[in-house]
Formats: C-alpha cells, structure tokens, sequence
C-alpha cells in the first residue's frame, strides 16, 4: 500500500491500522481476531482504536475500499491501452502471479466465510464485485465497439466467470500454492473467455 507523502497524518495511520488488521485477521481468521488484537498489532489502546475503526465490519468495509481503489487504476490504465482486452490479460495474469495476491488470499478467504454470515460484509462484498463486473464490461465494450448495455447483455456471465477465476486463485490455500500447471489451466481458461469478445471484435473488423 503505496501512500505518497502528503497524505494527511489521521489517512496515514488509518492505512497503518488496516495494514495491521490484515495482519491479524491472516494470522487468526476473522472471528478469531479480536479488536484488541488488532489494536495491539497497530500498537494502539483499544480505547484509540475504536476512534478509528468501530467494528471489524468497518474494517472490512475499509479494506474492500482500498483494494477497489487499486483495481481502478488498473482499469484507468488497461482503457487507454490500444488493445484493450490483451491488457486486461496481462493484468490479470500479473495478479495471480503477484505475492500481494497470495498474501492477501487467506484474507479474503475468511471475509468470504465472514460474508455469509454477517450481512453488512456480504453487502460491501457483493459492491465490490458488482463494480469490478461494471469495469470489465466497460473494457469490453471499449474493445468491441458495442454501447455498454449491448456489452453486459453479452458478455455479463463473462465478466462473472472472470471474477470467480481470480478471486478462487487468490484464495487458494497458501499451503499448496499454485503451480504452473495449474496456473496455465487457469489462464487457458481466462483465454477462452476473453476469446469470445475478441471474435466479435475481429468480426467488427
């Protein structure tokens, strides 16, 4: 998490204490992480933390945001690529090979888990994925030339799948990491999926 020196000092701890809950919520799982434990990682008294973050809902809900901010830069950067979907391969094979994407995979497995039962997890979860699959139909429609609604009538299931390849890979137990062949089983797939777009683009050609 990259924050450039001009960041104001309360965003600049906040990002310490997510950091830290990270941390924890890795090492412990969701439920078993307390805010008493993340407040000792963030070397805070609880009483502090609190002033921060209220629950771990709202920690959760903070790391979503952030995540989503990242991803959108990606998505600002593979739209003003001359072809489109060939950069949001290269992004997506990047993702699954990145250590951060390993790291951060116990993580999202246990706020997965948390998700199902506690309803504001799996509400800012659920945004979260609908915003991604907002993005990638925009690059789909940027990529075939069709409007936007056209794209998601088409390729929503697409765009769907895609977000289920990587969020599974992410996921994958840090015990019995991806293998190569594994990983080209998966990018087979995620080919076959963008190869459907780009058909139509070469059909519109």
């Amino acid at each position: 998490m990259n924050l450039s020196p001009d960041v104001p000092l309360a965003d600049l701890r906040s990002a310490e204490i997510l950091e830290s809950a990270r941390l924890a919520f890795a090492e412990k799982g969701f439920d078993g992480a307390s805010m008493q434990d993340i407040a000792r990682k963030a070397g805070m008294s609880v009483g502090n933390f609190y002033r921060y973050f209220p629950s771990k809902s709202g920690i959760v809900e903070a790391l979503i945001e952030i995540d989503m901010q990242e991803m959108e830069q990606d998505f600002v950067s593979i739209l003003a690529h001359p072809r489109p979907l060939q950069a949001l391969r290269e992004t997506i094979e990047r993702k699954i090979s990145e250590a951060d994407c390993q790291r951060d995979g116990q993580l999202w497995a246990e706020i997965t888990a948390a998700s199902m039962r506690k309803p504001e997890i799996g509400e800012a979860a659920r945004r979260m994925e609908a915003k991604i699959a907002e993005h990638l139909i925009t690059i789909f429609a940027r990529a075939s030339g069709l409007a936007v609604q056209d794209a998601q009538t088409r390729w929503m299931a697409h765009a769907q799948l895609l977000i289920m390849l990587v969020k599974s890979c992410a996921m994958h137990p840090p015990d019995c990491p991806v293998t190569p062949d594994l990983k080209r089983l998966l990018m087979r797939n995620i080919d076959i999926t963008l190869q459907d777009i780009d058909s139509s683009v070469a059909a519109k050609g």
